[in-house]
């Protein structure tokens, strides 16, 4: 009989593990909530289980999951990211069910995801790191600390939660009189998002690149690194696009980072597949950000650069497989950038478009190309779950290759319904400062000129109502 895994999450990265999960001969069962009953991730499954109402909640429930997997009869859970897939509890509880976690031990979980806990391990091993504390006492006592940190280091500061991630809980300090009222509304929205209100200091790196590096480890004592990729380019600390390799032209200064990564995963005695991330300053001095310890929605440009599939060797590590192939047979041939479309007006703060229905959905494709999706023409999507709609990935032997199929493949993505991010990408392909590689993690803030676009004038958006225009006549044909 086969083995069953589960896959604790929904949407596009649901479907992507079930995938690989089928490939490897095993089956894949799924879990979702009532607003997501019309999925395509339940579609593809080879079992679907219903959790709840939600919205969220069920998604999130440790208890449920744990018994939905018991009882289909799963021997593995595979949570993907995002809900549950950092949380050290869940991995515990799935140890303690004798469920195997695709992912890293929930001591390791636990360990990298307190920053603070985490800056200890990588300062012990020698990782170069941004100035920061520990996390800051209660009440006056800890006021006092975070004073006295600004005075030495100078503003501006990142006011962090330590249970943070995905770009919540981080706020900008710019004075002393910011950080007395910051403090404990940080600590408030900490306990909200994360139950922890634990919070910490680090001095900000102006407008740095940020360069994470793709590591796998497994038990048998081999850790290696798939080269890099450059996320700068992000608004409130939350990527939209994704490029690999880094476009720093300094070759010894990304074959460090990558070999600090290595040495970083070594010393939090990492397993499986995880993520390092770095700011890299105008000097060309990195600093430490984090690890982490799932599976990245960016890892698309890794694989599309490498050709290694990076779920199915989360999967074959948890099931004590070793590697299949060493550092030196690792290649990065090109260049990859991966959009994130989603159901969103960048006009409007970025407002997401949920409740809309799709009334059009017609993709792209061809050499090169990628898509990891969910939805389809008549889609209604859910308001109460994240807006992406479908990754973009392209693949091009040169950067100009790789951007020129970039342009090709957005002019001809036709999305109809809620506004989305695609004629924003458009403009952004068009830029020139993004066309010569020339960014970091301020680009949005210094390129208000990218907003500035119609999208009925657009190709997109020309093919789009054309489209829908041709769907009404046909639906409609008496109509005039």
């Amino acid at each position: 009989m086969k083995k069953k895994i589960l896959v604790a999450n929904r949407g596009e990265i649901a479907i992507r593990l079930i995938r690989a999960i089928q490939e490897l001969d095993y089956e894949a069962i799924a879990v979702y909530e009532t607003p997501d009953e019309m999925s395509r991730h339940i579609r593809i499954a080879d079992e679907a289980v219903l959790l709840g109402d939600g919205p969220r909640c069920d998604y999130l429930n440790i208890d449920k999951i744990i018994r939905a997997a018991i009882k289909s009869g799963a021997c593995a859970i595979h949570p993907g990211y995002g809900f549950l897939a950092e949380n050290p509890f869940f991995a515990k509880a799935c140890e303690a069910a004798g469920l195997i976690f695709i992912g890293p031990g929930s001591e390791i979980i636990y360990n990298l995801g307190n920053k603070v806990v985490a800056r200890q391990i990588m300062a012990d091993a020698g990782i170069p790191m941004v100035p920061g504390t520990e996390n800051l006492q209660q009440g006056q006592e800890g006021i006092n600390t975070a004073l006295a940190f600004g005075e030495k280091y100078g503003y501006p500061i990142m006011l962090k939660a330590t249970s943070g991630g995905g770009g919540r809980g981080i706020r900008r300090i710019e004075n002393d009189a910011e950080m007395v009222k910051q403090i404990p509304v940080a600590r408030a929205e900490a306990l909200a998002a994360f139950n922890d209100d634990s919070v910490y200091l680090e001095k900000v790196v102006i407008d740095p690149k940020h360069v994470e590096v793709q590591i796998l480890a497994d038990s048998f004592g081999k850790t290696l690194h798939l080269g890099t990729r450059d996320c700068s380019i992000q608004r409130r600390n939350q990527k939209l696009i994704e490029i690999a390799p880094s476009m720093i032209k300094n070759a010894k200064l990304l074959d460090e980072i990558c070999e600090t990564a290595v040495k970083a995963a070594k010393a939090a005695n990492y397993l499986n597949a995880g993520t390092v991330e770095f700011l890299i300053d105008r000097d060309g001095s990195y600093y430490f950000m984090e690890i982490n310890t799932r599976v990245q929605v960016e890892h698309t440009v890794t694989e599309m650069i490498t050709g290694i599939d990076i779920v199915r060797n989360q999967i074959n590590i948890a099931f004590c497989k070793p590697l299949s192939f060493s550092q030196k047979d690792v290649q990065v041939r090109g260049h990859a950038i991966e959009v994130r479309i989603n159901a969103e007006d960048p006009k409007n703060d970025f407002m997401p478009e949920g409740g809309k229905k799709v009334s059009v959905y017609r993709s792209t494709g061809g050499f090169g190309v990628r898509l990891d999706g969910f939805v389809y023409q008549g889609y209604i999507i859910p308001e109460v779950y994240d807006s992406l709609l479908v990754k973009l990935t392209v693949h091009g032997f040169t950067w100009e290759e790789t951007v020129g199929r970039l342009k090709r493949c957005l002019k001809n993505f036709a999305i109809r319904g809620p506004k989305t991010t695609i004629p924003f990408y458009e403009n952004i392909a068009n830029e020139k400062d993004f066309l010569s590689g020339n960014f970091d993690t301020s680009y949005i803030e210094t390129h208000p000129h990218i907003f500035h676009y119609d999208e009925d004038a657009s190709e997109v958006g020309k093919l789009a109502r054309f489209i829908a225009e041709l769907q009404y006549q046909r639906e409609n044909p008496f109509a005039k």
